[in-house]
This record gives structure tokens, C-alpha cells and sequence, in this order.
């Protein structure tokens, strides 16, 4: 069956279920309910509301269409329709018998790391943009110092081989730095800041995440290869080991949400560059959510781990490999069994 008649057969369903998911997803205002209340599909075994008994099949068949659709390899504006339609109606089916807390759990062990895979080459382009100039950048400027003062200022050199001397009392940071908590407010306002500046730059048909992928691991690059050329690798290392598997993974999952939303406005397909671009959104903006979270946890280690100058380097790469472990775990298998 050809992509054509395969739309062309099943449309209906599919205008159907948009609608049904419409409906669902406008919650009525109750004075007892309040305005947070949870759509609701109300039956009875005498006078099942149509709704309640039309809604789980054709939900169940927008599965069933989507996984045929991929296994064809039908455009990717079928499939992208197909999974942005059984996206919504899995959360109408279970939002309403399952808790706030429920669904970021469900989330977290499993729908973000889905997520990440179903995309997993725009992952490795932004993976690639950043992590590669990283490496190059590290390498030139170990042995071609005088590169480093292509990104960073002679000061800003300076500052930086003082807050990883190895007599600092707390690693990475200036000597007027405020207390563990108050950097760990510090951490979570510049963590985000240069995440959300990252994905938000996609909107500029991609240009500004790509921007922002290469200038940060251009800058990263140029830091690591001055401090291990100038010998702090004892300290600059043990620092950036433990919460760099959340952080740095973080700065690439915004880059890729950012790359979505640009590469929907370069290539909408047969959508409209305003349909195209809000499809890609619902997907980003998930991909956001999960990128919040790794950087909040990259914060607090940051703050409350990775500056301590009393815990042995030994115990921070320990401890670092086995947080970069989970974190390559985590979206390499989590949610497996129920994807499949």
C-alpha cells in the first residue's frame, strides 16, 4: 500500500481522534473541581458516554497505523503526525487516572529517553557539533598556547589558573565566590541560561543552536587545553568529571531541540512552515523539560561536589564514571520494554 492510499483509507480515524482529543483536553471550570480539574470521560454500564467507548479504539488503532507506518518507512510527515497523535492520546487516556507526580516519574523512566532515541541522529549531529570542537580546540591549544587568547582574554586566563590552583580553597571558583548554596543558585541561573540560549536559537532556522553547539565547546576546548598545558589537570579534571556528564549531555540535548525546531523551518515536508514548526515544538519543548532537570542536578553537584578541595581526585573520577555510565545507560535503555 503506497504512503497515498495508506492517508487516504485511515484520514477519518485519524480527523476523529483529533477531535475527540479536542474535546477531552478542554477542561470544563467547576466551582467544587476548581480550574485544575482533569478532563474526565464520564459513562455509566447503562449510558456509556460515546466518547468513553469511542476514544480507547481509535486510539488503539492510531498505535497500530503508527507502528505500520514506521515499519514501511512511510514520510516522515506520516510518521510525525502518527506520533504526535498517539503522543496526546496517551496522556488524555492516563492523565486522568494518574497523578502529577506519576507523570514526571513516567517521564523521567522512560518517555524522555524514548524521546531521545526516536531522534537519535539529530542527537549525534549536536553530540558531533559540540563535542568535536571540544577535542580540537583542547588539543590545539595544549600545543599552540597562544590560540587560547583567540576566545579568552590574558585575564580571563589568569582568573581561571586561580580558581584551579591546586591551594584554592574550593576548586573552579573565585575567591569571592558566596557560600555552596549561593553558588548552587548561581550554577542553576547560568546552567540554564546557556541552555535555554542554546535551544532557543533554533528558531533562527537553526543558526543559533549551531552557533551556540560550536561556540561553547570551542570555549570549553580552549579552557581545558590552557589549564592542562599550564599542569592544573589534578584539579580542572576532578572538577568538571562529575557533573559534566549532566551538564555537557545537557547543552547538547538544547542544541538538538533547537536543531529540531530550525530544521522544521528549513524542511517542513507537506505541512506549512507555521504547521511544521509547531509539530516540532511539542517535541522540543519535551526535550526541554528533561534537559531542566540534568541541569538542576548538574548545579548541585557543582556546588556541593565538584569544588569541595577536601574529596580526593581518586573518588571524584570514580564517582564521575559511574555518573557518565548511568547517563549513557539511561538513554541508551531506559524505557526499551515499553517502546517496544
Amino acid at each position: 500500500m503506497s504512503p497515498q492510499e495508506f492517508v487516504a483509507r485511515h484520514e477519518s480515524q485519524w480527523v476523529r481522534l483529533e477531535q475527540l482529543l479536542s474535546r477531552l483536553t478542554k477542561v470544563p471550570r467547576n466551582k467544587k473541581q476548581g480550574d485544575n480539574a482533569l478532563p474526565v470521560m464520564k459513562s455509566t454500564d447503562e449510558n456509556p458516554a460515546p466518547q468513553a467507548v469511542e476514544f480507547p479504539e481509535l486510539y488503539r488503532q492510531a498505535c497500530h497505523h503508527l507502528a505500520l507506518a514506521r515499519d514501511r518507512h512511510y514520510p516522515a510527515v506520516v510518521v510525525e503526525r502518527l506520533n504526535q497523535l498517539v503522543l496526546n492520546g496517551h496522556q488524555v487516556f492516563y492523565t486522568a487516572r494518574s497523578g502529577l507526580w506519576t507523570n514526571i516519574v513516567h517521564f523521567a523512566a522512560a518517555d524522555f529517553p524514548v524521546l531521545i532515541r526516536q531522534h537519535a541522529r539529530l542527537f549525534l549531529l549536536a553530540a558531533l557539533l559540540f563535542y568535536l570542537p571540544v577535542l580540537v580546540m583542547g588539543v590545539a591549544v595544549y600545543f599552540v598556547p597562544e590560540m587560547a587568547y583567540t576566545l579568552i582574554s590574558p585575564a580571563d586566563a589568569t582568573a581561571m589558573e586561580a580558581m584551579y590552583r591546586p591551594t584554592a580553597e574550593h576548586i573552579g571558583r573565585p575567591r569571592d565566590s558566596g557560600s555552596d548554596f549561593l553558588m548552587f543558585g548561581h550554577y542553576i541561573r547560568n546552567n540554564i541560561g546557556i541552555g535555554f540560549q542554546t535551544f532557543a536559537g533554533g528558531i533562527v532556522f537553526g543558526l543559533g543552536s549551531l552557533f551556540y553547539l560550536l561556540f561553547n565547546g570551542l570555549y570549553i576546548g580552549t579552557i581545558a587545553g590552557h589549564l592542562t598545558h599550564v599542569g592544573y589537570t589534578g584539579t580542572f579534571y576532578p572538577f568538571v568529571v562529575g557533573h559534566g556528564a549532566f551538564e555537557l549531555n545537557a547543552i547538547v540535548l538544547s542544541g538538538m531541540a533547537g536543531l529540531k525546531l530550525g530544521l522544521a523551518l528549513l524542511s517542513p515536508g507537506q505541512m506549512t512552515r507555521k504547521q511544521a514548526l509547531l509539530a516540532a515544538a511539542r517535541i522540543s519543548v519535551r526535550i526541554m523539560y528533561g534537559v531542566v532537570a540534568m541541569l538542576l542536578i548538574a548545579a548541585f553537584l557543582e556546588a556541593f561536589w565538584s569544588s569541595s578541595a577536601t574529596i580526593p581526585s581518586q573518588i571524584k573520577y570514580i564517582v564521575g564514571g559511574v555518573f557518565w555510565f548511568l547517563v549513557i545507560f539511561y538513554f541508551a535503555a531506559m524505557g526499551r520494554r515499553r517502546a517496544n
